[in-house]
C-alpha cells in the first residue's frame, strides 16, 4: 500500500511560508517542496475552506497564514487534509466468511482503532508555533544559514 505524505508535506509549505515575508505563490512553494504547483494549489485549497490560509491573484498574490501558528495543531491540519489513511496497514477483507479471518481482522481492527486515537489525541496536542520553534531551535543548533524562498538550510 502506498504511503501518504500529504500531511508532513502540508506541514512542512506551512512552516516555510511562516518564515517568509509576505504573500507565498504556489510556485515558489513547489519549487521549494520539489512538485508542481497545481499540486500545491489543490492541497492548500483544503487549508483555505479551514480558514487557515488565505490566497490572493495578481501582481503580488500569493498563499497567507491566516491564523496564528499557536492556534493550528496537526489535528486541524488533518482534518483539513480529509483525514488521510494514517496506517498503511489494513486487515484483508470487511465481511471475511472465514472465521478465523473474522478473530484476526477483529483484532487488528480494535488495535488500529487505539492506535489512531492515540496518535490524533497527540496531533491535537501539537501546534504549528511548537513546530517553527523546534525548526529555530535546530537551525541554531545547526549553524547553517538559510534562504527559504529558494530551498533548505545550506
Amino acid at each position: 500500500m502506498r504511503r501518504d505524505s500529504r500531511l508532513s508535506g502540508v506541514l512542512h509549505v506551512l512552516l516555510h511560508m511562516a518564515e517568509m515575508h509576505g504573500p507565498v505563490t504556489s510556485e515558489t512553494m513547489a519549487t521549494i517542496m520539489g512538485t508542481n504547483a497545481v499540486v500545491i494549489r489543490r492541497i492548500m485549497s483544503g487549508l483555505r475552506d479551514a480558514g487557515m490560509v488565505r490566497s490572493a491573484k495578481g501582481h503580488g498574490g500569493g498563499w497567507t497564514i491566516e491564523r496564528d501558528l499557536a492556534s493550528v495543531t496537526l489535528h486541524d491540519v488533518y482534518v483539513a487534509l480529509d483525514n488521510p489513511e494514517l496506517f498503511a496497514m489494513s486487515h484483508r477483507t470487511d465481511e471475511p466468511g472465514c472465521l478465523v479471518e473474522e478473530a484476526v481482522n477483529a483484532a487488528l481492527e480494535a488495535g488500529f482503532r487505539e492506535a489512531e486515537a492515540l496518535l490524533l489525541d497527540r496531533f491535537a496536542g501539537v501546534t504549528l508555533a511548537e513546530l517553527s520553534e523546534d525548526f529555530h531551535a535546530r537551525l541554531v543548533a545547526s549553524g547553517k544559514s538559510i534562504d527559504l524562498e529558494k530551498h533548505h538550510a545550506a
